[in-house]
């Protein structure tokens, strides 16, 4: 009998195609698992129940069950921003704020997304390599956005070419919202 662990993980991209990373929801405690070892499909965001089982002190994901299907997308990217993400940085630079948040409404004034913006620290952190590899969890920003709206949610963590890295968070991955995220930065990569 192996040890085991049994939590609510959330999944990213691990250090290598071959593995996945593991995020614990709550205390954000890191696992690395062999892609070869998991028996099903994980999606990189989603939130799921599982099993741990520690053979020979490798972990390896026995059972799990996907309790919310959020997608993450991680790009680096040369695509224009929005102007919503530019006023939301260019407000935070005024008040001197490093981190700044605003809603984003559809044409009929509903909420449609979160944006965050993050000051890039000169010198200092790569944020979006601490939001790819788990460091800087995206949980908090994920259960905000869940306070006024259900998830599923599709989380795009951009590293643009403007002062800032920005976390946009989709409320309707099957909205228009949603397309518009694609076409600017999946298709764009793509074509690149």
């Amino acid at each position: 009998m192996h040890p085991t662990t049994e939590g609510t993980f959330r999944v990213y991209p691990g250090r290598s195609s071959d593995e996945w990373l593991l995020l614990e929801v709550n205390a954000a405690d890191p696992t690395y698992v062999a892609s070869e070892d998991v028996e099903g499909t994980l999606e990189v965001g989603n939130r799921l129940e599982g099993t741990i089982e520690w053979v020979d002190e490798v972990p390896r994901l026995q059972a799990f069950d996907t309790v919310e299907p959020t997608r993450f997308h991680f790009l680096r990217t040369d695509a224009p921003t929005f102007q919503a993400a530019q006023t939301c940085f260019d407000e935070a630079r005024r008040a001197g704020d490093a981190m700044n948040a605003s809603v984003t409404r559809d044409t009929d004034g509903r909420p449609n997304g979160v944006l965050y913006t993050f000051a890039e620290q000169a010198g200092q952190r790569d944020l979006f390599a601490e939001f790819r590899d788990g460091e800087k969890p995206l949980e908090p920003l994920v259960a905000r956005a869940a306070e006024t709206a259900s998830p599923p949610f599709s989380v795009w963590v951009l590293d643009v070419s403007e002062p800032f890295v920005l976390v946009t968070i989709v409320l309707n991955p099957d909205g228009l919202f949603e397309e518009t995220m694609r076409e600017t930065y999946l298709e764009t990569e793509t074509k690149s």
